[in-house]
């Protein structure tokens, strides 16, 4: 038995290795964080020893192609896929045994990135040995890959069924299922579609009252006007203005290396949510994000709108402790340009730091056209001021009304803070006359005891109160103050950092003098190379790049050629993203990626006239997402086809719709909705300093930089929707616990798709912690004061939980489960087991897949 279990466990070693071997298997996320956080330290610490330039490769080990590190070199392999304490890669960076590199270990942030690097199964798309001189990028040659071509409308095409399609993409798709010989399967029933509507839509399931109104609405616009309510409604722009997020690395601290207060980052999570609620045209909310400081404005609203839209380039996650100033400025516009890249086109930027890409034609020219644009607009001050000054933040402007409201604030904010430092005053006078009588007595006692000793005799006061009384009342009283004080130190402290200012936001601004930018060799700042004009990605250009005036950066341009109807980029890019959301998978299932590694569209002609569609109805979100929820496509049930998924089992035809798990929020903002908790929000600042015992949810436990621990949330935050939460970068709350078991992004990456993992502490998660448990409770009390009828309450029940009248056999089985859990449970008050039967049911219900899915 031993001998067979270790004949597995070796087996399924040998198949993880397989698997490391094998670049297609790994995901876009795990290949980006190859490119960004190992591959440069590879070039910049081990290629001059370990690559095919060096004179002589030391140890035989060549770092530069991943069979090199999966083969090693004298001493062994250098990695062990997937498990980082068996990597001599890993003993060596933390010199145990060897010293690598040898000119100094490298920080501990750094090794840590390689163990995760490892632990994800050391993805690495170098494929092989470099040879000789990489052959220049044919532009022509490039331009012929679908994904630079022109975007072209093609018209629906004929359909043997022509009944069947509402939409016009609806013959798109029935085309090519027909060309298959297969058939579409039939439509969702009407509670099912609604609540796949409303949670993809806002994110939030159907009311019990909405869920009646639109069943008994048989008018044929019933679903369109469900779809005009959910788009109408703010719930909207907070659900997509999520999706957003997870493109930009946003997170309420820094970086990742110092739990450093990204103060003014609530302000860009808010213009979202507003840009996405008013429908802010795709080109303009494009322009915004990338120049929005350079563009004119006609209120100071609109300004400051614009103002903040510039933090999508300066939220990611900054490494602002960086010592080495240089090398910080690098890696910030590394992030900048490779955010660009993938957000809005679709490219993997990020890998032509170093050398032409090696697979698209992107040259380092593009990469350091744009990276000069991005340097001519510093985020980070140029000398190094306190580290807390690193990143620029932006006075917003105001409006009258704005401006009275704020010095209102301020006049109340200095008058607290007067009260606490008079408080203090008054205690510290307090404390000192205290330990000045204890002194006093200390010396008494001192004289006293110095006196009996010479003389044998014993001094006895006539007193009320003994000097050993006195020292006990005052040693209380001397501790009382300082427990009183202790306290008021770190709050004003914190109200004099955090007086109430001018609004700013963390914002681009122009270079004094914007200038071209050197090509880094390999990626290194202090090898400067040829300069390279600033400019956009010339494969995908359509003619010459705009001239960049004389005193600017170059943003404008860039913003400008971004969103130009002519990019072939962008429209299928973002077009793309929104069909994702809703269908569960891209027309491009490679969503982050349009390079020549990426998938290929499964319905070209589909995307493109999306696309168009989309330029045609002025970059509208909310037009395109109407047309795509009221067609025959997103009605489709999920149900299964035998002979459909023989023929396509990956359901690239749409023979069917994708089930979906719930993303993190989806889950946690459904359960206080179902149980009625759930409150609005208007935003602002997630991370708040507050007057309290303990100084708010933020306690400061370092100077410089200033440092914070978050350690618990605000009250009112337990029952507001997960996009109004702080979202750390290291130290987690019980908010973070959700979101890390149901694959929130990792804030220190971007990423357009999350993965949908099914584990099994998932399932543990769901029954027993309090967010579900509190939920259950809360249920199930409302329940019972508002049905007092068995029967009604549990038909209301499954309609708040499941969005769709019970069944007769589920009612046969609850009736049972609530008899059975009756007996089962000892004797106590009567009100109380209906509570704790009826909160064990609402929490069965919770937890189960078909909350927890979207089908």
């Amino acid at each position: 038995m031993m001998r067979t279990a270790t004949f597995l466990l070796s087996l399924l070693g040998v198949m993880t290795s397989a698997i490391a071997e094998e670049p297609g298997r790994f995901t876009d996320e795990q290949l980006n964080f190859f490119e960004s956080k190992i591959r440069p330290v590879l070039v910049d610490h081990c290629y001059e020893c370990h690559a095919a330039g060096a004179k002589i490769v030391q140890g035989g080990l060549r770092l530069d192609h991943r069979d090199g590190l999966l083969k090693g070199g004298d001493t062994g392999t250098a990695i062990v896929a997937h498990k980082a304490d068996q990597s001599l890669l890993i003993k060596a960076l933390k010199y145990d045994g060897v010293e690598m590199p040898p000119k100094g270990k490298l920080p501990a942030s750094v090794i840590k990135d390689f163990e995760t690097w490892i632990a994800m199964g050391a993805p690495d798309p170098r494929e092989a040995a470099p040879g000789g001189p990489r052959p220049k990028v044919d532009l022509n040659e490039g331009r012929k890959f679908w994904a630079f071509q022109p975007v072209s409308d093609s018209p629906p095409p004929i359909v043997k069924d022509g009944a069947w399609p509402i939409e016009s993409l609806d013959h798109f798709i029935l085309a090519k299922l027909e060309a298959s010989d297969l058939k579409p399967v039939g439509d969702a029933d009407r509670y099912t579609w609604l609540r796949r509507v409303s949670l993809d839509l806002t994110g939030l399931p159907p009311t019990p009252n909405e869920i009646d109104a639109f069943i008994r609405d048989n008018s044929p616009r019933a679903c369109e006007a469900v779809v005009d309510r959910l788009l109408a409604s703010r719930a909207f722009g907070e659900r997509w203005a999520r999706h957003w997020l997870d493109l930009t690395g946003y997170a309420d601290m820094m970086g990742t290396s110092n739990n450093v207060f990204a103060e003014h980052a609530w302000r860009y999570r808010d213009y979202l949510i507003e840009a996405y609620h008013k429908d802010k045209p795709f080109d303009r909310f494009v322009r915004e994000q990338i120049a929005g400081d350079l563009l004119p404005a006609t209120s100071p609203t609109e300004q400051a709108e614009n103002i903040t839209a510039t933090g999508f380039l300066m939220v990611g996650d900054v490494e602002i402790v960086e010592p080495d100033k240089k090398k910080l400025e690098a890696d910030h516009i590394d992030t900048q340009v490779n955010k660009i890249g993938m957000t809005f086109l679709g490219m993997t930027l990020g890998c032509v730091r170093c050398h032409d890409h090696k697979f698209d034609p992107l040259q380092l020219s593009d990469y350091y056209g744009i990276a000069g644009i991005m340097r001519s607009s510093p985020s980070t001050h140029k000398i190094p001021f306190g580290v807390w000054s690193l990143l620029n933040s932006t006075d917003l402007p105001e409006t009258p009304v704005q401006l009275a409201a704020r010095q209102k604030l301020e006049t109340d904010h200095e008058t607290k803070l007067a009260e606490m430092k008079a408080e203090r005053e008054k205690l510290e006078g307090e404390r000192k006359s205290v330990i000045a009588e204890l002194e006093e007595i200390a010396k008494q006692e001192k004289n006293e005891a110095d006196a009996a000793a010479k003389t044998g005799v014993v001094q006895t006061a006539d007193e009320t109160e003994s000097p050993l009384m006195k020292k006990e009342r005052l040693t209380k009283h001397r501790d009382a103050l300082s427990a009183r004080l202790q306290p008021l130190g770190p709050a004003i402290q914190h109200a004099e950092f955090f007086r109430s200012k001018v609004p700013r936001a963390f914002a681009m601004q122009e270079d004094d003098q914007p200038a071209d930018m050197p090509i880094y060799i390999r990626g290194n700042p202090y090898a400067p190379g040829a300069i390279v004009p600033r400019g956009v990605i010339q494969v995908a250009s359509w003619d010459k790049a705009a001239t960049i005036p004389a005193g600017q950066s170059g943003r404008l341009q860039l913003a400008d050629w971004l969103a130009d109807s002519r990019n072939p980029l962008t429209s299928r890019v973002i077009v793309n993203r929104i069909w994702q959301k809703l269908f569960g998978e891209g027309l491009v299932r490679s969503v982050d990626y349009f390079g020549t590694r990426g998938e290929r569209p499964s319905h070209p002609e589909l995307l493109d006239h999306l696309a168009t569609r989309f330029l045609h109805d002025g970059w509208s979100h909310k037009k395109l997402i109407r047309s795509l929820v009221l067609s025959r496509t997103y009605r489709l049930s999920s149900t299964n086809d035998p002979m459909a998924l023989t023929t396509d089992p990956d359901n690239r035809l749409l023979w069917r719709s994708n089930r979906q798990r719930l993303d993190a929020e989806a889950i946690r903002d459904g359960l206080l909705a179902v149980s009625g908790e759930l409150v609005p929000s208007e935003g602002g600042p997630a991370l708040v300093l507050e007057f309290t015992e303990n100084c708010g949810d933020l306690v400061q436990i370092g100077v410089n930089p200033p440092n914070y621990s978050h350690r618990r949330p605000r009250p009112t935050q337990e029952f507001q929707r997960s996009i109004y939460l702080p979202v750390m970068r290291t130290n987690t709350t019980n908010l973070d616990r959700i979101r890390n078991h149901f694959d929130f992004v990792n804030p220190a990456q971007i990423a357009g798709q999350r993965p949908q993992t099914v584990v099994p502490t998932q399932s543990l998660f769901v029954m027993n912690n309090d967010l579900f448990r509190k939920r259950a409770k809360v249920l199930a009390d409302r329940l019972i004061a508002e049905a007092p009828q068995a029967d009604i309450r549990i038909e209301q029940l499954w309609l708040r939980v499941f969005n769709r009248p019970i069944t007769t056999t589920e009612q046969k089985n609850v009736t049972t489960f609530l008899r059975e859990l009756d007996a089962g449970l000892p004797d106590m008050d009567a009100a109380a087991k209906e509570s704790l039967k009826w909160q064990e049911l609402c929490h069965s219900l919770l937890a189960s897949n078909e909350f927890i899915f979207r089908i």
